[in-house]
């Protein structure tokens, strides 16, 4: 009979998986590199197939790898739950939370108010678009994502942080800043800055033009938010964002569009066997300060 993974095997995937690199791994786990990758090659050899592509970026999970770290990552959290529960943790010391976002803002605040409360966690902040993210978020690759209206599921949590509207961003001497409201067809003869595809921002933009009859012939997309940004203050379009999505910038005006009243909710989303876990607690709580005093 063919012995069973140990729990070292597993934990080493776990980590291996959660991080992206085995050498971040075994400092987290405090053992060697070599210990680590011994233990990902027997539980490969033990399962038949290989669970990580190595990249020069780090690395990937294959399908397989995909599927055992959906399940291993739950089994880590409770062990995690449960040394919390027997530990006495009177305060935050160190620690690490993998947190993405599909906007810079409301993810920036909250970040530097955590850095401020809790010095020693290390926070990995990302930029995805909005598929990708709620894509990582479901596969457990993330402890936590702030998005905007995240996809409705039992096994995520979320806490609403702020609503807010689509306006039309331009440089502060277009000529169509100075106007209290726009409509879309004040815009068809300008170059209509998106972020690229997959982002909740293109998909709701091109569902506005479709419903209104409308087409831009000039659209540029980007790869960021940071970009879309960079493309306005550049003047190589307008660009429809949430407002407040991008830092306050002076030369940026953000104007009301007429055929985009709706308010969405930026929220952040957590699956939901962490919301208990102490690093993930504390990070809500600095959220909602962060909410309270409209910081946000």
């Amino acid at each position: 009979m063919t012995a069973s993974p140990s729990p070292y095997q597993i934990k080493a995937f776990t980590f291996a998986a959660r991080v992206g690199s085995i050498s971040n791994a075994a400092a987290a786990l405090g053992v060697t590199q070599s210990s680590v990758t011994q233990h990902i090659s027997k539980l490969e050899v033990h399962m038949g197939t290989q669970l990580f592509i190595r990249r020069r970026s780090g690395l990937e999970l294959t399908r397989a790898g995909r599927e055992l770290f959906a399940v291993s990552d739950r089994l880590a959290t409770m062990e995690q739950l449960v040394t919390e529960k027997i530990s006495d943790y009177s305060a935050l010391t160190d620690g690490h939370i993998r947190l993405i976002a599909n906007a810079p803002r409301p993810a920036m605040p909250i970040i530097a108010q955590y850095g401020r409360l809790f010095p020693k966690v290390q926070i990995d902040f990302t930029l995805y678009n909005w598929t990708t993210a709620m894509t990582l978020l479901g596969e457990r690759q993330v402890d936590i994502a702030i998005v905007t209206e995240p996809e409705e599921s039992q096994s995520i949590v979320t806490h609403e942080l702020r609503r807010s509207r689509y306006k039309a961003h331009m440089q502060k001497g277009h000529p169509l800043a100075a106007r209290k409201k726009i409509s879309l067809a004040d815009l068809q003869h300008e170059t209509l800055v998106l972020p690229e595809d997959g982002s909740l921002t293109q998909k709701i933009a091109r569902s506005k033009l479709i419903d209104h009859g409308l087409e831009f012939p000039r659209i540029l997309r980007t790869t960021t938010f940071p970009m879309v940004k960079e493309a306005i203050l550049h003047g190589l379009g307008i660009g429809l964002l949430l407002e407040k999505s991008l830092y306050p910038s002076e030369n940026i005006v953000a104007v009301p569009v007429e055929e985009m009243p709706e308010e969405y909710r930026d929220c952040l989303a957590i699956p939901a066997d962490k919301r208990e876990l102490r690093l993930i607690q504390s990070f809500l709580d600095a959220a909602i300060e962060v909410r309270a005093s409209n910081m946000l």
